[in-house]
């Protein structure tokens, strides 16, 4: 097929609200380099990290232009974000099969090679790159994950970003089948994933959330629910869970490490109640806690969160759906966390 040489999309100018995010139609169509594939995007996922990278949440000094990466480095602006990405290869590079063109795919979004080159330090997807807010992507071939299944691009698109982050939360905290599983922040992305993947390994799962959203996370695969106001302590007993898969933080951090028996694991990959905590460091030791930080994928994991997808062993959590000229309008209803799920933009 021929392609054109100018495409649409949405991107960021600047640090701010949502009046950074620009519609444009003269965007270069990017070209695949050697081991590249070109995907014309499909469907791609509103997440917190697009919103937390344009406002930049993740500087931790004063000026957001010198830390806002994930990456701790400016961020190369203008920027195409969108970190989860569902569609089609329909261009290759050199040095990659032709006959992957026309194959659907997924996207891994914590990316290792780029531009023809092995990284030192992992990029992400719509931070040190261009992502999925445009109608063309750009990606080196081995994140290019084919997949095979009945699933619509929209609700595909719902999985990369969470459904990888909870799968690794559950990989390095090695859940297994005899666990119990406190997940806090569970009926976001992140958290009603890990709900499916650690029901799934077949632990036994204790879902921190809302009452108006409790049912839908026992219809989700959770054995319990708490309230996510509650002290987990006063609701589940001392030393009660193996362990704690965290995407709040804030004020009630130091209850999570009481309600992990002693030999527990902690493992976090987000901190939406803030990321400043109170930690007795008694509780660390004494305890004989691990804690497990978080972002970059361990080699197999998005492989295997594939397989799992086709075998059925999770299903997406589609909220809503909006046309990407609309991701303000989106992204605001994502930021009222009123829906469980995912809210995805269908790309033209």
């Amino acid at each position: 097929m021929s392609l054109p040489s100018m495409m649409s999309g949405v991107v960021l100018t600047g640090h701010g609200g949502a009046d950074c995010l620009s519609w444009r139609d003269d965007l270069p169509v990017p070209l695949p380099g050697p081991g590249d594939v070109l995907i014309r995007v499909a469907a791609a996922g509103v997440n917190n990290t697009d919103i937390n990278t344009r406002i930049g949440w993740y500087s931790k000094g004063d000026h957001a232009a010198d830390d806002a990466a994930w990456t701790g480095t400016p961020l190369g602006l203008p920027r195409i974000q969108g970190i989860d990405v569902c569609g089609h290869i329909v261009a290759v590079g050199d040095g990659v099969d032709a006959a992957r063109i026309g194959q659907r795919v997924l996207i891994e979004p914590c990316l290792h090679e780029a531009n023809g080159q092995m990284l030192e330090q992992p990029w992400f997807l719509g931070s040190e790159c261009d992502g999925g807010f445009a109608q063309y992507c750009r990606i080196a071939a081995r994140h290019a994950h084919a997949i095979d299944c009945a699933l619509t691009d929209e609700e595909l698109a719902s999985f990369p970003c969470s459904y990888s982050t909870a799968e690794n939360l559950l990989t390095r905290a090695q859940v297994q089948a005899d666990d119990r599983v406190l997940v806090t922040g569970a009926s976001g992305g992140v958290g009603s994933a890990a709900v499916q993947l650690a029901r799934a390994r077949g632990a036994t799962v204790i879902a921190m959330t809302s009452p108006a959203k409790a049912q839908s996370l026992l219809d989700l695969g959770a054995d319990r629910t708490i309230a996510r106001d509650a002290d987990p302590v006063a609701e589940l007993g001392q030393n009660a869970v193996d362990v704690v898969i965290d995407v709040v933080a804030g004020p009630e951090f130091p209850s999570l490490l009481d309600v992990l028996r002693p030999r527990g694991r902690y493992a976090v990959s987000g901190a939406i109640a803030g990321p400043i905590v109170d930690l007795d460091v008694r509780t660390l030791y004494l305890k004989d806690l691990t804690f497990f930080g978080c972002t970059a994928l361990e080699p197999h994991v998005f492989g295997a969160l594939i397989a799992r997808i086709e075998r059925g062993e999770v299903r997406p959590l589609l909220a809503e759906t909006y046309p990407l000229a609309e991701i303000a309008t989106a992204q605001a209803a994502f930021a009222e966390k009123g829906h469980i799920g995912k809210i995805v933009l269908r790309v033209p």
